[in-house]
């Protein structure tokens, strides 16, 4: 089944939840990726957060206040791909992301195919 979304036309959305929960599995796969070992990933690229061991850290980003440290704010794509965590590798986990429908209706209306509806989830 095709999806309902293009996230190549999307200014990251998902990437600026204010939760990226990850596991054990992540964080091994984030060290492979980045030739460390898991306690240094460990450190460089999470912190325990609500109440969970391993969640992403974040970055400042212009649209949405903060998002994850792997996402390059200006060509709004993930430097990670190939690694990037469970959660990211299943979302939006059935076939419409309702943001990406919500933005290509602003646009619609807008009549600006760049338009980014900003969001205050910090």
């Amino acid at each position: 089944m095709a999806k309902g979304y293009d996230c190549l036309n999307c200014p990251g959305y998902c990437c600026s939840y204010p939760l990226i929960g990850l596991t054990k599995r992540d964080v091994q796969r984030l060290a492979r990726h980045h030739g460390l070992d898991f306690g240094v990933a460990r450190e460089k690229f999470t912190q325990e957060a609500h109440g969970r061991k391993y969640v992403m850290r974040r970055q400042k980003d212009k649209y949405f206040g903060k998002i994850c440290q792997f996402f390059d704010t200006t060509e709004r794509r993930c430097t990670i791909y190939e690694a990037r965590p469970a959660v990211c590798r299943d979302y939006p986990n059935e076939a419409r992301c309702g943001y990406y429908d919500f933005l290509q209706f602003e646009r619609t209306a807008q009549e600006d195919p760049d338009f980014v509806a900003v969001t205050n989830h910090r």
